[in-house]
């Protein structure tokens, strides 16, 4: 087993990230910006500028190169990745170039890589061909004209990059879960040329001594309920709704906490339109966007964590981090079940599986109102599980100890 610093020499990973720099996901700054270093993997991220590009960060181990941050982006951004490549590798040449949930530049990064001739790796956080797919579709279903058109040749020239040029030619893939690992390997690519790296927490951030309880007179004598996370139409964030109606009918006083934002506007007054509809403005609290600190506040006054995720195949491979988040605090937890959450829950044994169906995902949530001792039981477990599977130090050990396999000395 690998320990922190104890490779024989350091390694550097030329790093093209889909999301805007700085990052802000806890798998890339976390893991790559905190975790890493510490086993001398030190990392030029290669990205879209935000507010700030070329930046070192506070551990020393990863470093920002900004590409564009303009309207066109998302068509240059192959162009401006490339670049930021010539950048990285004017510091330092890379020991391997890896690219996350890109297609264009995934298909430039192999070939960077085939040049410099330094391992390919890709890493897969989310089956993106198959969500041009799903939008080709949602498209199509109102009529096939030109955007259609445009979608469906996306989808098509994607796939056939992905799957045809990018990973058969990557030494290793890493992936979100076991679950996209096999589904990887049912279109034919080796199981051995993976590692399933699923979400996780920072341990010192989700630790429930260290977090204060929002002081919200809305919360007092309610029987708290939690969302974490984003609302999307996409994710059918409209049942906890379904939820929240079937509680009201036999806990009067139950409230549904939906801690997050939405990625448009729209979608947030969606999201008000429902339950103004449905007319349980009463059982539910929408927060809209807060601060780590504060949203963390309003999940530690929560009886019970809800993570429902749709089933499909662009969530069937996720790694949801709420429900993890939620165990980390100790708040006992329903969740449906998508693959990387049932084995969650049977591991832990710190929650409640259920279909995400209103009727039996609301009952197990009023079997942990209920039973107080068994709410108990699950808190307790929670931490500890999370502290020996789903840290990102663990999994930054798992990471780093791939790298030694993967990368070999003289590379």
């Amino acid at each position: 087993m690998i320990e922190p610093n104890s490779m024989r020499k350091p390694l550097s990973i030329a790093f093209i990230v889909r999301d805007p720099l700085p990052p802000l996901r806890a798998d890339v700054l976390t893991l790559f910006g905190a975790e890493m270093p510490r086993y001398g993997v030190n990392t030029e991220l290669v990205g879209q500028s935000g507010s700030e590009a070329d930046a070192p960060w506070p551990a020393g181990g990863m470093h920002t190169v900004g590409s564009l941050k303009s309207r066109f982006a998302a068509i240059l951004s192959p162009l401006w990745d490339l670049r930021g490549l010539l950048q990285a590798r004017r510091r330092r040449r890379p020991d391997c170039i890896q690219v996350r949930d890109k297609i264009a530049s995934g298909l430039l990064g192999r070939m960077a890589a085939a040049v410099l001739r330094v391992p390919f790796i890709y890493w897969m956080s989310f089956p993106i061909v198959e969500g041009f797919e799903v939008r080709r579709d949602e498209i199509g279903s109102r009529g096939k004209g030109l955007i259609w058109f445009a979608h469906a040749l996306r989808a098509a020239a994607s796939r056939f990059v992905i799957y045809r040029l990018v990973l058969p030619g990557a030494r290793h893939i890493f992936v979100q879960s076991e679950a996209m690992a096999d589904w990887l390997a049912s279109k034919g690519f080796e199981r051995s040329r993976m590692t399933a790296v699923p979400m996780g927490v920072d341990a010192s951030l989700f630790d429930r001594g260290k977090v204060a309880p929002v002081e919200d007179a809305r919360l007092d004598g309610r029987r708290v309920i939690l969302y974490l996370g984003r609302i999307a139409q996409a994710r059918r964030s409209d049942f906890l709704l379904d939820v929240a109606e079937v509680l009201k009918q036999d806990v009067p006083d139950v409230l549904l906490v939906i801690a997050g934002d939405a990625a448009s506007n729209d979608e947030m007054d969606w999201m008000r339109a429902e339950i103004a509809r449905r007319g349980i403005g009463q059982h539910v609290l929408l927060t809209g966007w807060l601060p780590q600190h504060v949203a963390l506040g309003y999940a530690v006054r929560a009886e019970v964590g809800l993570s429902p995720i749709p089933r499909g195949t662009l969530f069937d491979v996720s790694s949801p981090t709420k429900l993890v988040e939620y165990l980390a605090l100790g708040i006992p937890s329903v969740a449906n079940d998508i693959p990387d959450q049932q084995l969650v829950i049977e591991e832990s044994r710190a929650g409640l599986c259920a279909p995400m169906e209103a009727g039996p995902f609301a009952a197990a949530v009023r079997r942990l109102l209920d039973d107080p001792g068994l709410a108990a039981e699950f808190a307790q477990r929670g931490p500890a599980y999370v502290n020996s599977h789903r840290t990102y130090a663990i999994l930054g050990r798992i990471v780093a100890e791939t790298y030694t396999k993967i990368l070999p000395p003289s590379s």
